[in-house]
């Protein structure tokens, strides 16, 4: 993190009381943005943490916002596409470290929330 996150990308750290509980962190590149990591500790998921970061990205990254998600991660997916992701392409993950099939999603225009 320290040697290649933090000087390359815009990195937020979610924090309940002083416990690192999430990170966020973002890249800009020729008129967009690409979020490299989105991660909330195990305990802490599904307490508005991720919603929290996600937001500060799309309130201060570039439009349009790019990212990979692993297709077999339904519940990243899900979340994402509440938060007006769209799929815009499938891969068989020849091109990641892990070689797992993945799915390119792209926010153009952040969701409005009612209310």
């Amino acid at each position: 993190m320290r040697d290649i996150l933090l000087p390359s990308e815009e990195v937020t750290v979610a924090l309940v009381q002083t416990r690192a509980v999430g990170v966020l962190a973002f890249k800009r590149a020729a008129g967009m943005s690409w979020l490299t990591q989105l991660y909330v500790h195990p305990l802490y998921v599904a307490r508005g943490i991720g919603s929290t970061l996600l937001a500060h990205a799309v309130a201060t990254a570039p439009l349009p916002i790019r990212l990979y998600t692993f297709q077999q991660n339904a519940g990243a997916r899900r979340f994402y596409e509440r938060n007006g992701f769209v799929s815009i392409e499938f891969t068989d993950g020849r091109a990641n470290e892990e070689r797992c099939p993945d799915v390119l999603y792209e926010l153009v225009s952040p969701v409005k929330r009612p209310g």
